[in-house]
Protein backbone atom coordinates (compact mmCIF):
# COMPACT_ATOMS: atom_id res chain seq x y z
CA UNK A 1 0.00 0.00 0.00
CA UNK A 2 1.53 3.40 -0.80
CA UNK A 3 0.93 6.66 1.14
CA UNK A 4 0.31 9.94 -0.72
CA UNK A 5 0.08 13.49 0.60
CA UNK A 6 -2.20 15.35 -1.31
CA UNK A 7 -3.46 19.45 -1.17
CA UNK A 8 -6.94 19.53 0.76
CA UNK A 9 -9.08 20.13 -2.05
CA UNK A 10 -8.19 17.10 -3.74
CA UNK A 11 -11.25 14.96 -4.28
CA UNK A 12 -11.75 11.53 -4.37
CA UNK A 13 -12.91 9.66 -7.28
CA UNK A 14 -15.04 7.34 -8.27
CA UNK A 15 -13.01 4.33 -7.07
CA UNK A 16 -12.01 5.82 -3.61
CA UNK A 17 -13.66 6.28 -0.08
CA UNK A 18 -13.44 9.61 1.55
CA UNK A 19 -12.56 9.48 5.53
CA UNK A 20 -14.27 12.85 8.02
CA UNK A 21 -14.12 12.87 11.37
CA UNK A 22 -17.22 13.50 13.86
CA UNK A 23 -17.21 14.52 17.38
CA UNK A 24 -19.49 13.91 20.03
CA UNK A 25 -23.37 14.57 19.81
CA UNK A 26 -22.80 13.56 15.99
CA UNK A 27 -21.43 17.24 15.58
CA UNK A 28 -19.09 17.27 11.82
CA UNK A 29 -15.88 18.36 11.40
CA UNK A 30 -15.14 21.25 8.68
CA UNK A 31 -14.36 18.32 6.04
CA UNK A 32 -17.81 16.13 7.16
CA UNK A 33 -19.59 19.90 6.76
CA UNK A 34 -18.65 20.11 3.32
CA UNK A 35 -19.30 16.28 2.18
CA UNK A 36 -22.45 16.77 3.97
CA UNK A 37 -23.54 20.18 1.83
CA UNK A 38 -22.24 18.67 -1.64
CA UNK A 39 -24.29 15.75 -0.84
CA UNK A 40 -27.75 17.87 -0.14
CA UNK A 41 -27.19 16.67 3.79
CA UNK A 42 -26.70 12.84 2.92
CA UNK A 43 -24.65 12.76 6.30
CA UNK A 44 -26.95 14.70 8.46
CA UNK A 45 -29.91 12.31 7.22
CA UNK A 46 -27.93 9.17 8.00
CA UNK A 47 -26.97 10.05 10.97
CA UNK A 48 -30.34 10.70 11.98
CA UNK A 49 -31.82 7.70 10.91
CA UNK A 50 -29.12 5.55 12.88
CA UNK A 51 -26.96 5.18 16.26
CA UNK A 52 -23.97 6.71 14.87
CA UNK A 53 -23.30 9.53 17.72
CA UNK A 54 -19.63 10.55 17.04
CA UNK A 55 -18.41 8.00 19.69
CA UNK A 56 -14.74 6.99 19.90
CA UNK A 57 -14.35 3.93 17.21
CA UNK A 58 -17.56 4.65 15.92
CA UNK A 59 -17.80 4.11 11.82
CA UNK A 60 -20.79 5.69 9.87
CA UNK A 61 -20.23 4.10 6.15
CA UNK A 62 -22.42 5.51 3.32
CA UNK A 63 -22.22 4.08 -0.45
CA UNK A 64 -22.30 6.49 -3.39
CA UNK A 65 -23.94 9.44 -1.87
CA UNK A 66 -25.38 11.96 -4.34
CA UNK A 67 -23.24 14.88 -5.01
CA UNK A 68 -19.68 13.32 -4.79
CA UNK A 69 -17.93 11.21 -6.93
CA UNK A 70 -16.46 9.45 -4.36
CA UNK A 71 -17.76 5.58 -4.10
CA UNK A 72 -18.38 5.80 -0.62
CA UNK A 73 -18.11 7.97 2.35
CA UNK A 74 -16.89 7.36 5.82
CA UNK A 75 -18.04 9.17 9.11
CA UNK A 76 -15.46 8.28 11.84
CA UNK A 77 -16.16 8.96 15.47
CA UNK A 78 -13.35 10.88 17.94
CA UNK A 79 -15.46 12.26 20.92
CA UNK A 80 -14.61 15.39 21.91
CA UNK A 81 -16.22 18.74 20.13
CA UNK A 82 -13.54 20.96 18.74
CA UNK A 83 -9.61 20.62 18.04
CA UNK A 84 -8.03 16.54 17.28
CA UNK A 85 -5.41 15.25 19.00
CA UNK A 86 -3.01 13.77 16.65
CA UNK A 87 -3.18 10.38 18.31
CA UNK A 88 -7.08 10.83 18.04
CA UNK A 89 -6.51 10.98 14.23
CA UNK A 90 -4.26 8.18 14.17
CA UNK A 91 -6.70 5.65 15.56
CA UNK A 92 -9.39 7.50 13.06
CA UNK A 93 -7.35 6.82 10.23
CA UNK A 94 -6.80 3.45 11.52
CA UNK A 95 -10.75 2.62 11.83
CA UNK A 96 -11.13 4.32 8.33
CA UNK A 97 -9.16 1.85 6.49
CA UNK A 98 -10.16 -1.10 8.63
CA UNK A 99 -13.76 0.09 7.12
CA UNK A 100 -13.34 -0.01 3.62
CA UNK A 101 -9.91 -2.44 3.07
CA UNK A 102 -11.92 -5.24 1.73
CA UNK A 103 -14.66 -2.65 0.12
CA UNK A 104 -13.87 -2.86 -3.36
CA UNK A 105 -12.67 0.85 -3.12
CA UNK A 106 -8.63 1.67 -4.53
CA UNK A 107 -7.99 4.46 -3.05
CA UNK A 108 -8.88 6.06 0.28
CA UNK A 109 -8.80 9.83 0.91
CA UNK A 110 -8.58 11.08 4.37
CA UNK A 111 -9.18 14.46 5.53
CA UNK A 112 -8.88 14.73 9.54
CA UNK A 113 -6.68 17.64 9.89
CA UNK A 114 -5.11 19.74 7.69
CA UNK A 115 -1.62 20.50 10.10
CA UNK A 116 1.26 18.72 9.00
CA UNK A 117 1.55 16.34 12.30
CA UNK A 118 -2.10 15.21 12.11
CA UNK A 119 -1.35 14.65 8.76
CA UNK A 120 1.40 12.60 9.68
CA UNK A 121 -0.10 10.97 12.12
CA UNK A 122 -2.86 9.55 10.06
CA UNK A 123 -0.82 8.64 7.10
CA UNK A 124 1.01 6.17 10.61
CA UNK A 125 -2.37 5.03 11.93
CA UNK A 126 -3.23 3.72 8.07
CA UNK A 127 0.02 2.34 7.48
CA UNK A 128 -0.45 0.07 10.67
CA UNK A 129 -3.55 -0.65 10.05
CA UNK A 130 -2.98 -2.06 6.49
CA UNK A 131 -0.35 -4.63 8.25
CA UNK A 132 -1.42 -8.32 6.92
CA UNK A 133 0.72 -11.36 7.18
CA UNK A 134 -0.06 -13.38 3.97
CA UNK A 135 3.24 -14.16 2.18
CA UNK A 136 2.37 -17.98 2.74
CA UNK A 137 -1.22 -17.57 1.42
CA UNK A 138 -1.35 -19.07 -2.50
CA UNK A 139 -5.30 -19.99 -2.86
CA UNK A 140 -7.00 -17.01 -1.33
CA UNK A 141 -9.85 -15.44 -3.73
CA UNK A 142 -9.49 -11.65 -5.29
CA UNK A 143 -12.40 -10.42 -3.33
CA UNK A 144 -11.25 -11.19 0.23
CA UNK A 145 -7.85 -9.74 -0.09
CA UNK A 146 -7.94 -6.20 0.47
CA UNK A 147 -8.59 -4.09 -2.35
CA UNK A 148 -7.00 -0.38 -1.09
CA UNK A 149 -3.70 0.39 -2.75
CA UNK A 150 -3.08 3.90 -2.22
CA UNK A 151 -3.98 6.11 0.85
CA UNK A 152 -4.08 10.04 0.61
CA UNK A 153 -3.79 12.04 2.99
CA UNK A 154 -4.61 15.32 3.05
CA UNK A 155 -2.80 18.42 3.84
CA UNK A 156 -2.20 22.11 4.19
CA UNK A 157 1.32 21.74 3.45
CA UNK A 158 1.79 18.10 2.07
CA UNK A 159 5.79 18.99 1.69
CA UNK A 160 5.97 19.82 5.64
CA UNK A 161 3.40 16.45 5.94
CA UNK A 162 5.91 14.17 4.01
CA UNK A 163 9.10 15.50 6.49
CA UNK A 164 6.51 15.06 9.37
CA UNK A 165 5.77 11.56 8.47
CA UNK A 166 9.88 10.33 7.96
CA UNK A 167 10.09 9.47 11.31
CA UNK A 168 6.91 7.97 11.72
CA UNK A 169 7.45 5.86 8.60
CA UNK A 170 10.90 4.76 10.43
CA UNK A 171 8.66 3.46 13.18
CA UNK A 172 5.89 2.21 11.01
CA UNK A 173 9.02 -0.03 9.31
CA UNK A 174 10.54 -1.18 12.26
CA UNK A 175 6.77 -2.13 13.94
CA UNK A 176 5.70 -4.21 10.92
CA UNK A 177 9.57 -5.87 10.61
CA UNK A 178 8.44 -6.94 14.54
CA UNK A 179 4.96 -8.26 13.27
CA UNK A 180 6.36 -10.28 10.82
CA UNK A 181 9.13 -11.97 12.82
CA UNK A 182 6.41 -13.32 15.32
CA UNK A 183 4.23 -14.14 12.57
CA UNK A 184 6.80 -16.58 11.04
CA UNK A 185 5.86 -20.10 11.64
CA UNK A 186 8.68 -21.58 13.57
CA UNK A 187 9.87 -24.20 10.96
CA UNK A 188 11.03 -20.54 8.90
CA UNK A 189 12.16 -18.91 12.11
CA UNK A 190 14.16 -20.69 13.85
CA UNK A 191 17.61 -18.93 15.68
CA UNK A 192 19.93 -19.21 12.76
CA UNK A 193 17.03 -17.07 10.59
CA UNK A 194 16.09 -14.72 13.34
CA UNK A 195 19.77 -14.29 13.64
CA UNK A 196 20.69 -13.69 9.81
CA UNK A 197 17.29 -11.29 9.68
CA UNK A 198 18.69 -9.17 12.49
CA UNK A 199 22.03 -9.23 10.56
CA UNK A 200 20.39 -7.75 7.31
CA UNK A 201 19.76 -4.72 9.21
CA UNK A 202 23.20 -3.32 9.02
CA UNK A 203 21.86 -2.27 5.81
CA UNK A 204 20.98 0.64 8.43
CA UNK A 205 23.85 1.36 10.08
CA UNK A 206 23.69 -0.85 12.78
CA UNK A 207 26.50 -3.34 13.90
CA UNK A 208 25.33 -6.90 14.64
CA UNK A 209 27.10 -9.34 16.39
CA UNK A 210 26.38 -13.08 16.52
CA UNK A 211 27.48 -15.47 18.66
CA UNK A 212 27.41 -19.40 18.62
CA UNK A 213 26.75 -22.03 21.13
CA UNK A 214 31.16 -22.69 21.43
CA UNK A 215 31.36 -19.00 21.77
CA UNK A 216 28.62 -18.80 24.66
CA UNK A 217 29.94 -22.13 26.06
CA UNK A 218 33.36 -20.31 26.61
CA UNK A 219 31.73 -17.25 28.42
CA UNK A 220 30.01 -19.79 30.54
CA UNK A 221 26.30 -19.46 29.45
CA UNK A 222 24.96 -23.03 30.62
CA UNK A 223 21.80 -21.22 31.58
CA UNK A 224 20.92 -20.26 28.22
CA UNK A 225 22.73 -22.91 26.95
CA UNK A 226 20.72 -26.01 28.57
CA UNK A 227 17.38 -24.52 27.33
CA UNK A 228 18.58 -25.29 23.34
CA UNK A 229 20.04 -28.33 23.97
CA UNK A 230 17.21 -30.41 23.10
CA UNK A 231 17.22 -28.94 19.64
CA UNK A 232 18.46 -29.44 16.47
CA UNK A 233 18.74 -25.90 15.90
CA UNK A 234 21.81 -23.95 17.24
CA UNK A 235 21.18 -21.36 20.12
CA UNK A 236 22.33 -17.95 19.00
CA UNK A 237 23.21 -14.81 20.95
CA UNK A 238 22.68 -11.60 18.83
CA UNK A 239 24.43 -8.31 19.68
CA UNK A 240 23.00 -4.64 17.76
CA UNK A 241 24.81 -2.14 18.04
CA UNK A 242 23.46 1.81 16.78
CA UNK A 243 26.16 4.24 18.17
CA UNK A 244 23.79 7.56 17.34
CA UNK A 245 25.12 9.61 20.00
CA UNK A 246 27.54 12.71 19.29
CA UNK A 247 29.84 11.39 21.89
CA UNK A 248 30.42 7.63 20.40
CA UNK A 249 31.67 6.39 24.31
CA UNK A 250 29.42 7.27 25.85
CA UNK A 251 27.81 4.83 28.44
CA UNK A 252 24.43 2.99 25.91
CA UNK A 253 21.20 2.11 27.24
CA UNK A 254 20.11 -1.61 26.30
CA UNK A 255 17.47 -4.01 25.80
CA UNK A 256 17.48 -7.79 26.22
CA UNK A 257 14.82 -9.80 24.64
CA UNK A 258 13.62 -13.53 25.15
CA UNK A 259 14.26 -15.03 22.03
CA UNK A 260 12.60 -18.89 22.04
CA UNK A 261 11.60 -18.98 18.89
CA UNK A 262 9.31 -22.33 19.55
CA UNK A 263 8.49 -23.78 22.82
CA UNK A 264 6.91 -26.87 23.27
CA UNK A 265 7.94 -26.56 26.80
CA UNK A 266 10.56 -29.41 26.44
CA UNK A 267 10.85 -32.45 28.69
CA UNK A 268 7.92 -30.42 30.97
CA UNK A 269 6.30 -30.54 27.62
CA UNK A 270 2.62 -28.08 26.86
CA UNK A 271 -0.43 -29.60 26.40
CA UNK A 272 -1.01 -30.30 22.56
CA UNK A 273 -4.05 -27.49 22.12
CA UNK A 274 -3.11 -24.32 21.45
CA UNK A 275 0.77 -25.28 21.11
CA UNK A 276 1.12 -24.20 17.55
CA UNK A 277 0.98 -20.47 18.98
CA UNK A 278 4.19 -20.57 21.27
CA UNK A 279 5.90 -19.91 17.63
CA UNK A 280 5.48 -16.22 19.40
CA UNK A 281 6.97 -17.19 22.31
CA UNK A 282 9.94 -14.97 20.54
CA UNK A 283 8.26 -11.64 20.81
CA UNK A 284 10.46 -9.71 23.03
CA UNK A 285 13.52 -10.38 21.00
CA UNK A 286 11.48 -9.06 18.18
CA UNK A 287 10.31 -6.12 20.09
CA UNK A 288 13.97 -5.23 20.68
CA UNK A 289 15.27 -6.23 17.13
CA UNK A 290 12.00 -4.12 16.66
CA UNK A 291 13.47 -1.30 18.41
CA UNK A 292 17.05 -0.86 17.46
CA UNK A 293 15.35 -1.05 13.57
CA UNK A 294 13.53 2.26 14.68
CA UNK A 295 16.49 3.82 15.95
CA UNK A 296 18.31 3.24 13.30
CA UNK A 297 16.06 4.26 10.84
CA UNK A 298 15.70 7.71 12.24
CA UNK A 299 19.31 8.22 13.33
CA UNK A 300 18.17 8.60 16.98
CA UNK A 301 20.99 10.29 18.42
CA UNK A 302 21.87 7.62 21.55
CA UNK A 303 23.80 4.97 21.90
CA UNK A 304 22.22 2.07 22.72
CA UNK A 305 22.68 -1.98 22.57
CA UNK A 306 19.99 -4.42 21.45
CA UNK A 307 20.93 -8.41 22.93
CA UNK A 308 18.89 -11.39 21.94
CA UNK A 309 18.85 -15.13 22.98
CA UNK A 310 17.79 -17.20 20.82
CA UNK A 311 16.75 -20.85 21.21
CA UNK A 312 14.24 -23.81 20.58
CA UNK A 313 12.93 -25.52 23.44
CA UNK A 314 12.45 -28.97 21.96
CA UNK A 315 12.69 -32.32 23.73
CA UNK A 316 14.87 -35.19 22.30
CA UNK A 317 17.21 -37.34 24.18
CA UNK A 318 19.49 -34.45 25.08
CA UNK A 319 16.70 -32.34 26.19
CA UNK A 320 17.43 -30.63 29.65
CA UNK A 321 15.48 -32.52 32.55
CA UNK A 322 13.72 -31.74 35.46
CA UNK A 323 15.90 -31.51 38.40
CA UNK A 324 19.16 -30.90 36.75
CA UNK A 325 21.61 -27.90 37.83
CA UNK A 326 22.91 -25.91 35.20
CA UNK A 327 25.86 -22.67 36.06
CA UNK A 328 25.00 -19.50 34.58
CA UNK A 329 27.75 -17.05 33.04
CA UNK A 330 27.66 -15.01 36.60
CA UNK A 331 28.64 -18.31 38.48
CA UNK A 332 25.39 -18.87 40.11
CA UNK A 333 23.57 -22.72 40.27
CA UNK A 334 20.31 -23.28 39.35
CA UNK A 335 17.91 -26.08 39.68
CA UNK A 336 15.79 -26.46 36.88
CA UNK A 337 12.57 -27.74 38.53
CA UNK A 338 9.92 -27.04 35.01
CA UNK A 339 11.69 -26.73 32.01
CA UNK A 340 8.68 -24.78 30.74
CA UNK A 341 10.40 -22.17 33.06
CA UNK A 342 12.95 -21.72 29.73
CA UNK A 343 12.71 -18.06 29.43
CA UNK A 344 14.07 -16.93 32.06
CA UNK A 345 17.05 -19.23 31.79
CA UNK A 346 17.54 -17.66 28.46
CA UNK A 347 17.60 -14.03 29.88
CA UNK A 348 19.70 -14.72 32.74
CA UNK A 349 22.81 -15.15 30.72
CA UNK A 350 21.84 -12.31 28.33
CA UNK A 351 20.86 -9.56 31.47
CA UNK A 352 24.42 -10.55 32.98
CA UNK A 353 26.20 -10.52 29.45
CA UNK A 354 25.01 -7.17 28.80
CA UNK A 355 25.52 -5.54 32.10
CA UNK A 356 29.15 -7.04 32.11
CA UNK A 357 30.55 -6.02 28.65
CA UNK A 358 28.63 -3.19 27.71
CA UNK A 359 28.13 -1.34 31.73
CA UNK A 360 24.84 0.72 30.43
CA UNK A 361 22.86 3.51 31.87
CA UNK A 362 20.28 0.54 32.53
CA UNK A 363 18.91 -2.74 31.08
CA UNK A 364 15.38 -3.26 30.13
CA UNK A 365 14.25 -7.00 28.98
CA UNK A 366 10.90 -8.31 27.23
CA UNK A 367 10.01 -11.20 27.74
CA UNK A 368 6.46 -13.70 27.33
CA UNK A 369 7.54 -14.85 30.07
CA UNK A 370 4.84 -16.01 31.93
CA UNK A 371 0.84 -17.07 31.45
CA UNK A 372 0.14 -15.73 34.78
CA UNK A 373 0.87 -12.20 33.56
CA UNK A 374 -2.70 -12.62 31.50
CA UNK A 375 -4.42 -14.37 34.53
CA UNK A 376 -3.47 -10.93 36.69
CA UNK A 377 -4.02 -8.55 33.44
CA UNK A 378 -5.66 -9.11 30.79
CA UNK A 379 -4.55 -8.43 27.23
CA UNK A 380 -4.58 -5.02 27.53
CA UNK A 381 -1.57 -4.32 29.60
CA UNK A 382 2.01 -5.50 30.32
CA UNK A 383 3.53 -6.15 33.15
CA UNK A 384 6.41 -4.38 34.67
CA UNK A 385 9.27 -5.34 37.31
CA UNK A 386 11.73 -2.73 37.97
CA UNK A 387 14.61 -2.40 40.83
CA UNK A 388 14.20 1.30 39.42
CA UNK A 389 11.60 3.92 40.15
CA UNK A 390 12.65 6.54 38.24
CA UNK A 391 12.78 4.26 34.43
CA UNK A 392 9.85 3.13 36.07
CA UNK A 393 8.14 6.22 35.77
CA UNK A 394 9.48 7.11 32.40
CA UNK A 395 8.59 3.62 30.90
CA UNK A 396 4.79 4.20 32.03
CA UNK A 397 4.58 7.91 30.79
CA UNK A 398 6.16 6.33 27.23
CA UNK A 399 3.54 3.55 27.70
CA UNK A 400 0.41 5.69 28.13
CA UNK A 401 1.86 8.57 25.09
CA UNK A 402 1.97 5.36 23.10
CA UNK A 403 -1.44 3.05 24.35
CA UNK A 404 0.97 0.51 25.13
CA UNK A 405 0.00 0.23 28.69
CA UNK A 406 1.77 -0.96 31.51
CA UNK A 407 1.26 -1.99 35.16
CA UNK A 408 3.88 -2.33 37.72
CA UNK A 409 4.01 -4.87 40.06
CA UNK A 410 5.74 -5.13 43.52
CA UNK A 411 9.26 -7.11 43.74
CA UNK A 412 9.01 -8.06 47.41
CA UNK A 413 12.06 -9.93 48.80
CA UNK A 414 10.06 -12.00 51.19
CA UNK A 415 9.14 -14.02 47.96
CA UNK A 416 12.51 -14.77 47.00
CA UNK A 417 11.12 -17.88 49.42
CA UNK A 418 9.88 -19.71 46.80
CA UNK A 419 12.78 -20.00 44.49
CA UNK A 420 15.04 -21.40 47.01
CA UNK A 421 16.30 -24.47 45.83
CA UNK A 422 17.92 -27.13 48.79
CA UNK A 423 21.13 -28.17 46.37
CA UNK A 424 21.66 -24.71 44.27
CA UNK A 425 21.74 -21.19 44.42
CA UNK A 426 18.04 -21.22 43.46
CA UNK A 427 15.44 -23.16 41.28
CA UNK A 428 14.16 -21.44 37.88
CA UNK A 429 9.91 -21.36 39.10
CA UNK A 430 8.39 -21.07 42.22
CA UNK A 431 5.11 -21.97 42.38
CA UNK A 432 1.61 -20.74 40.88
CA UNK A 433 1.49 -18.41 43.85
CA UNK A 434 2.76 -15.05 42.06
CA UNK A 435 3.93 -16.39 39.16
CA UNK A 436 4.84 -13.42 37.51
CA UNK A 437 6.63 -11.81 40.62
CA UNK A 438 9.11 -14.60 41.71
CA UNK A 439 9.83 -14.93 37.48
CA UNK A 440 10.66 -11.58 37.90
CA UNK A 441 13.13 -11.76 41.32
CA UNK A 442 14.57 -14.76 39.70
CA UNK A 443 15.58 -12.28 37.18
CA UNK A 444 16.64 -9.27 39.06
CA UNK A 445 19.60 -11.65 40.68
CA UNK A 446 21.19 -11.22 36.86
CA UNK A 447 21.24 -7.43 36.68
CA UNK A 448 23.87 -7.35 38.93
CA UNK A 449 22.60 -3.78 40.36
CA UNK A 450 22.60 -1.86 37.48
CA UNK A 451 18.99 0.40 36.66
CA UNK A 452 16.65 -2.70 35.43
CA UNK A 453 13.14 -3.20 33.90
CA UNK A 454 11.56 -6.69 33.55
CA UNK A 455 8.30 -6.53 30.78
CA UNK A 456 6.38 -9.33 30.95
CA UNK A 457 4.36 -9.05 27.29
CA UNK A 458 3.19 -12.41 27.21
CA UNK A 459 -0.37 -11.18 27.31
CA UNK A 460 0.01 -8.25 24.64
CA UNK A 461 2.31 -9.61 22.09
CA UNK A 462 -0.36 -11.25 20.37
CA UNK A 463 -4.03 -9.84 19.74
CA UNK A 464 -6.73 -11.78 19.09
CA UNK A 465 -9.27 -10.24 18.87
CA UNK A 466 -7.15 -6.59 18.78
CA UNK A 467 -9.46 -3.82 20.43
CA UNK A 468 -7.12 -1.44 18.39
CA UNK A 469 -7.38 -0.42 14.72
CA UNK A 470 -3.97 0.04 14.29
CA UNK A 471 -3.21 -3.59 15.57
CA UNK A 472 -4.78 -5.84 13.27
CA UNK A 473 -5.49 -9.64 14.60
CA UNK A 474 -2.13 -11.23 15.36
CA UNK A 475 1.50 -9.89 16.22
CA UNK A 476 1.30 -6.43 17.60
CA UNK A 477 4.92 -5.49 17.91
CA UNK A 478 3.52 -4.37 21.35
CA UNK A 479 7.22 -2.74 22.98
CA UNK A 480 8.33 -1.47 19.59
CA UNK A 481 6.24 2.36 20.13
CA UNK A 482 6.97 2.56 23.89
CA UNK A 483 10.72 2.02 23.76
CA UNK A 484 11.07 4.30 20.80
CA UNK A 485 8.98 7.09 22.71
CA UNK A 486 11.09 6.00 25.88
CA UNK A 487 14.40 6.96 24.21
CA UNK A 488 13.24 9.86 22.12
CA UNK A 489 11.58 11.10 25.37
CA UNK A 490 14.05 10.92 27.74
CA UNK A 491 17.43 9.55 26.46
CA UNK A 492 18.57 11.57 23.12
CA UNK A 493 20.78 13.87 23.57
Amino acid sequence: MRIEFVPVDTQAGATAALAVLAHEGAALSPEAKAANEATSGALARAIAGGRFTGGKGQTLDLVAPHGLEAARVVLIGVDGSGAVEPEAVETAAAAAYQAVKASGVSELVLKMGADAESAARAAFGARLAAYRFDKYRTTEKAEKKPSVQVVKVAAADPVKAQKAYEPLAALAHAIVFSRDLVSEPANILHPEEFAARAKSLESLGLEVEILGEAEMAKLGMGSLLGVGQGSVRESQLVIMKWMGAADKNAQPIAFVGKGVCFDTGGISIKPADGMEDMKWDMGGAAAVAGVMHALAGRKAKVNAIGVLGLVENMPDGNAQRPGDVVTSMSGQTIEVINTDAEGRLVLADALWYTQERFKPQFMIDLATLTGAIIISLGHDYAGLFSNNDGLSEKLLAAGKAERESLWRLPLPASYEKQIESPIADMKNIGGRPAGSITAGLFLQKFVNGVPWAHLDIASVAWKKPSTDPTVPDGAAGFGVRLLNRLVADAYEG
